[in-house]
């Protein structure tokens, strides 16, 4: 038996840290949604009562340290299935970039065999367990638009933004999303309009959206990294309509409501990243099936 689990990629259109908490985590308030760049999984049987995951990146891991073993790990214990699974993933989403690539691959693992393995849990269920893998997990769980506050693992659902093109840049870094916190001072950050944002998602009000995007970690990640803030200038200076790092970064994102400048855009970063995307918000929440 085999099953194919796709897994989107998510972008930050708000990322706002609040404060340090007790347990060494930082409160935040985010506005995510899901994108038309995804991971694709194939789960199947395993002969024997084991995990394997198959990787052709090797940058992604193939052992423990795989977010999406980690969540074939925690139902196969929870739940106490006694069978195998193959985990074969294809990765698109670029690895360390922002995006939740790992966060998404555990989503779909959790929600693939979750009718694989026929336990009949709901999307809550699952969020719920994804919070114990990852931050992002739980969201990645839900997909389409959310405010994500706590440590990102509480899920407040929120319409879907007006369609547009979303264009992507990733420079041939990674960057660890713990330095980035490590070196974020909030005396002096400048917080984004999260609740302005969600009535602009709300209202499909596009000008509104681009207007209020923003995203706490940038400036660190900037002055870290010089590299992602010559991308941010190229994408705005060929003309998206709002252009943001993602997460940690260090991807870009732009936001386009024109096909043709979408294209011209698209074009005109391929000279300076061999990681360039242009795709459509998904929109969409996931379903049980």
């Amino acid at each position: 038996m085999k099953l194919l689990v796709k897994a989107p990629a998510k972008i930050n259109l708000a990322l706002d840290v609040l404060h340090k908490r007790p347990d060494g985590y930082h409160e935040v308030r985010m506005v995510m949604t899901t994108i038309d760049l995804a991971d694709r999984l194939e789960l199947s049987d395993h002969d024997s009562d084991e995990i394997k995951v198959i990787s052709h990146n090797r940058f992604v891991p193939d052992d423990s340290r795989n977010l999406a073993y980690q969540a074939a790990q925690l139902l196969k214990k929870r739940y106490g299935v006694k069978k195998g699974v193959v985990i074969s993933i294809t990765k698109t989403i670029p690895v360390a970039a922002g995006l939740a690539g790992g966060s998404s691959d555990a989503a779909a693992t959790l929600r693939g065999l979750n009718q694989f393995w026929n336990l009949g849990l709901s999307l809550d269920e699952l969020a719920t367990l994804g919070a114990e893998i990852g931050s992002d997990v739980s969201f990645c769980v839900y997909g389409g638009t959310a405010l994500a506050t706590g440590r990102g693992e509480v899920i407040t659902h929120i319409e879907s933004p007006p369609h547009c093109w979303v264009i992507l840049a990733k420079p041939t870094i990674g960057v660890s999303t713990a330095d980035v916190y490590r070196n974020l001072s909030l005396e002096n950050v400048t917080h984004p309009d999260v609740d302005g944002m969600i009535r602009a998602i709300e209202s499909k009000d596009f000008q509104g959206i681009c207007d209020r995007v923003g995203n706490v970690l940038e400036d660190v990640t900037l002055k870290l990294h010089p590299e992602v803030a010559h991308i941010k200038d190229q994408m705005k200076r060929f003309g998206a309509d709002a252009v943001l790092m993602s997460g940690s970064g260090p991807t870009v994102f732009g936001l386009v409501q024109r096909e043709s400048r979408m294209q011209r855009i698209y074009n005109g970063l391929r000279g300076f990243s061999d990681q360039v995307y242009a795709v459509r918000l998904l929109g969409e929440r996931n379903r049980v099936e």
